[in-house]
């Protein structure tokens, strides 16, 4: 009876000691560590900014290639989050409180985890400070990609009509001939263009129709006329084929950014949790 009624107040007084031991989680350290990783962030991001323009030269056979351009973009992106998470994670861990009596695994678990706490404060400052400009800039090219595809194959509106309708309304007011057209012809060609391009092909009536006002305006025969109608449209048809390349190509570089800018925070969040493990123990071992 009496060493239970010893035993009792001695497990209540440590579960009160451990209900008031410190926070497993120093946050002061923590933001200090994420400010210095904001700092490093838009210090190196401003760098690099200025060394790419710097590589770009508006004259032929100068400058950096747009391949060299790119890969360099996505290595002084890496870079730049390997050194800013490398900082901030070490700044944290050596500002943190010290923990009394904690068993070492626990104290290794501790500081990494403040590392990517570390991390992930600094990451949302960085995009809220940037206006979501990094993210943006990897959905960007996609985005326009797209654009470019759906008005190719739709038309956008412009006041109100579609490629479509003006096309359909040139064709109900079109005349029997076209030397008694309107003087300057170029909206008929622009709707039966636009009209083409929604149909994915060109019907002989607005071909025939094209070759005499070809001939009408320029005063060829309908044999010359419809020699240039038929070498402008292989020509647009080029045209909307490296529009289609150049979408493509868009699409493909918008993918490959936000794949390297995924890959790039994946080792911001490594190096912090790393970085603060070792300033952690440093703290340790010269407190």
């Amino acid at each position: 009876m009496v060493e239970s009624t010893l035993a009792a107040p001695t497990e209540a007084a440590g579960a009160q000691h451990r209900s008031h031991s410190p926070s497993a989680i120093s946050w002061a350290a923590i933001v200090a560590g994420a400010f210095v990783a904001v700092a490093s962030s838009l210090i190196l991001i401003a760098l690099g900014s200025g060394i790419g323009f710097a590589s770009i030269s508006p004259w032929s056979n100068q400058g950096v290639s747009a391949t060299t351009f790119t890969v360099t973009s996505i290595i002084w992106l890496i870079v730049t989050q390997w050194l800013s998470a490398s900082l901030g994670g070490y700044i944290a861990g050596r500002l943190r409180t010290r923990w009394i009596g904690t068993h070492t695994h626990e104290v290794f678990f501790r500081d990494t985890a403040h590392g990517l706490i570390t991390w992930s404060v600094a990451t949302v400052l960085v995009i809220n400070i940037l206006g979501s400009s990094l993210f943006a800039a990897a959905g960007a090219g996609a985005h326009a990609a797209a654009e470019v595809a759906a008005s190719a194959a739709k038309g956008s509106l412009v006041d109100g009509i579609s490629p479509a309708v003006s096309y359909e309304i040139d064709r109900l007011l079109r005349t029997a001939d076209a030397s008694s057209a309107q003087p300057d012809p170029r909206s008929q060609v622009t709707a039966i263009l636009a009209n083409a391009a929604v149909s994915a092909e060109m019907p002989v009536a607005d071909r025939a129709y094209m070759t005499q006002l070809v001939a009408a305006r320029t005063g060829m025969s309908q044999a010359d006329a419809q020699q240039r109608v038929s070498q402008f449209a292989a020509r647009i048809e080029e045209l909307q084929v490296k529009a289609k390349e150049a979408a493509d190509a868009a699409r493909q570089a918008a993918a490959q950014l936000s794949i390297y800018l995924a890959l790039s925070l994946l080792i911001g969040a490594f190096i912090a949790s790393v970085s603060a493990a070792l300033g952690g123990r440093l703290r340790d071992e010269h407190p």
